[in-house]
Formats: C-alpha cells, sequence, structure tokens
C-alpha cells in the first residue's frame, strides 16, 4: 500500500496546502454526472438496455401509454427518461418528483389568486391605470405543460417514485392520461362575467421555462393534448398501486446489471482512462449477493475516487494500477459515507 503522506494527496481538507488543493480540484471539473452547468448530465451512464426493455419502451411510444419503471435504486429507472429525450431530440425533460403531499393541480397549473389580489388592491380605483391580465398570475405544472405544448412533436415527462404519492393521485391520474385533457377554472369562467370580458385565447407560461415569453396558446380555459406525452413513471415498490391505473400503463421492471453491463457502463463513461476494476466490480456483486444493495451510482464514485488517488500519488495523468490494498481502501471509503440499503 501506498506510504500514509502519498495517500493521502488527494486531501482537500487535511491537505497541507488546501486552499491550492481545492482550486485545483475546481479546476479539473466534477464528474460528469454531478456537472449541473450541463443539461444532459442524467444520461452520462449510457446505461445498457437490453431488447427486452427496448421491446417495452417502444411499445408505450407507439400505444401512447404511459410507462411505469419498476427496480432497485440505481439501476436507471429516472435516467430511462434523460435518454429517450435525448435520443428523440425531444427536449428538456419535465420532471414530477413525487411525494405524499402532491396533488394533481400542482402537476396541471398554479394560479397565484393572493399576488393578482394584492396588484389589484394598489391599482385601487385608477381607471388610467390597466389592470395586468390574468395570465401574468397562471404557470402550467410539469403534467400541464406536456399536455399543452404538444402541438408538433410529444414532450417527455417524468413521474419520479408514483408509490409515494398519496393513495387518491393515481387514480387521479387515471382521468388525465385517458382524456389528454383539463380544465383551468379561472379561464375557462372569464368569458361569462360581466365585469371581464376578455379574450378567449389566453397564452400561458411553461413549466421552469427562463422566459416569460415562452408560452402555450390555451383556448376557453381548456388544455387539450395533440400528442400524448412520452410519461415515464417510477416506483420502488414501497406499495401496490391500484389495479385500474396498473392495467392503463405499460410495465418496465429495471434489473441489477450484471459484470458485463457493469462493465460496459464504466467502459462508456470513462473510457480506457480507468484504474484496474476487477475489485471494485467484485464487491459490488459480493454485496448484492450477501443482501445488499449496492447501486451503480455507488460502484462510479469508487471508480472516480480512485482515479483521483492514482494521479495525486502519480503526479501525472497517467493513471496506473492499484494495489489491493488501496482499492479496498476506497470502496471501503466509500461505502462508508453511504448508506447501505438491505432488502
Amino acid at each position: 500500500m501506498t506510504d500514509s503522506n502519498n495517500s493521502k494527496n488527494w486531501f482537500i481538507y487535511g491537505n497541507n496546502e488546501p486552499q491550492k488543493q481545492l482550486k485545483a480540484v475546481i479546476e479539473k471539473g466534477p464528474p460528469s454526472w454531478r456537472n449541473f452547468e450541463v443539461t444532459t448530465r442524467r444520461t452520462a451512464y449510457e446505461f445498457q438496455i437490453g431488447q427486452e426493455e427496448l421491446e417495452v419502451v417502444n411499445t408505450a411510444i407507439y400505444l401512447r401509454r404511459p410507462l411505469l419503471v419498476t427496480g432497485d435504486p440505481g439501476t436507471g429507472k429516472s435516467s430511462l427518461a434523460y435518454s429517450i429525450a435525448e435520443k428523440l431530440g425531444l427536449g428538456k425533460v419535465l420532471t414530477w418528483p413525487i411525494t405524499s403531499r402532491s396533488i394533481l393541480k400542482d402537476a396541471l397549473y398554479r394560479y397565484d389568486a393572493i399576488g393578482r389580489l394584492q396588484d389589484a388592491n394598489l391599482i385601487g380605483r385608477n381607471e388610467e391605470v390597466k389592470k395586468p391580465p390574468i395570465e401574468k398570475y397562471l404557470t402550467l405544472g410539469p403534467l400541464g405543460t406536456a399536455l399543452a405544448d404538444s402541438q408538433e412533436m410529444p414532450r417527455v415527462l417524468l413521474l419520479d417514485e408514483i408509490d409515494k404519492s398519496d393513495i387518491d393521485l393515481p387514480n387521479d391520474l387515471l382521468y388525465i392520461f385517458e382524456e389528454g385533457e383539463f380544465e383551468i377554472p379561472e379561464l375557462s369562467r372569464l368569458g361569462n362575467s360581466d365585469d371581464e370580458k376578455e379574450n378567449s385565447t389566453f397564452h400561458i407560461r411553461k413549466h421552469h421555462s427562463s422566459s416569460i415569453e415562452d408560452t402555450v396558446k390555451i383556448e376557453r380555459g381548456r388544455v387539450q393534448c395533440k400528442l400524448f406525452p412520452i410519461v415515464i413513471m417510477t416506483s420502488n415498490g414501497e406499495r401496490e398501486l391500484p389495479a385500474p391505473f396498473l392495467r392503463r400503463c405499460l410495465r418496465l421492471d429495471m434489473k441489477r446489471p450484471n459484470q458485463e453491463k457493469l462493465e460496459q457502463i464504466v467502459a462508456a463513461h470513462f473510457g480506457n482512462n480507468t484504474p484496474s476494476l476487477d475489485n471494485f466490480i467484485f464487491h459490488v456483486l459480493d454485496e448484492r449477493n450477501k443482501g445488499g444493495l449496492v447501486a451503480t451510482d455507488q460502484l462510479m464514485n469508487a471508480i472516480y475516487l480512485a482515479k483521483e488517488l492514482v494521479f495525486a500519488n502519480n503526479a501525472s495523468e497517467t493513471v496506473g494500477k492499484l494495489s489491493p490494498e488501496d482499492e479496498k481502501m476506497i470502496v471501503d471509503i466509500v461505502l462508508k459515507s453511504i448508506s447501505r440499503v438491505r432488502r
């Protein structure tokens, strides 16, 4: 094993020159899967999808049906949505992280009634000041944007961890998925108002748009999709979903990658510029056989850390071969830092 001084050359905190080391690490850049300036970082793994999975994904696209993806954490469930969007050129993935407090309306649209009331009070009775249009206070949610912004190409929508939702949410989603439309009451009732004779065409801002000009045209307060979105819903199997909901979804179970696929994933991301991988991959498989759950991203973390240690010790960009002791040390460091799950 490397001596105690050299083995700590990769340290930032605890280094003799911590600020210099931190600057060097920043200049080198983060792991690509932790680079938040790159929109494709979620597909950095280039995970290897098999023939069976390809068949199910393409069937869902042809049938315009939601795809429910199950499997252990780290098998690429969420990354599948990003991969589809990237490969098909469908733009940014619309995401809705599900919690026990999630309700359907949040995913469809949001109306800032308090903001509108405050602005109305500020304007008061001043007739010379025109009231802001109602569009200023409305924003489409991820599901609403996926349905409304579908005139030329479908959008990719990721509903992450739907099994964490309130018990009623899957059934609420069922109507939307079947009908492909919903109503915004704040808009649809304006035409019947005596004091608000507004145009029936509205331009509503899309979900998480960086521009207030990035809007969708909505007629008479009704959102009707033209092209059904590519809907990817992930589940860790924390609870059973309603049978009517499951019947209307296609189901895909993402298997844990075997040794060959793990090697392909690592090669696709790091190329040949890696330390010896045998012990790392063996450790992941060994933990799995013992009933533990070591996700693919934990393997990637260990390999990245191994690269950093070798570079620090060799003071060059040529990756050397780690001793078994160093490999074990790195694996232990990574796994100590991350809570392991027993299945």
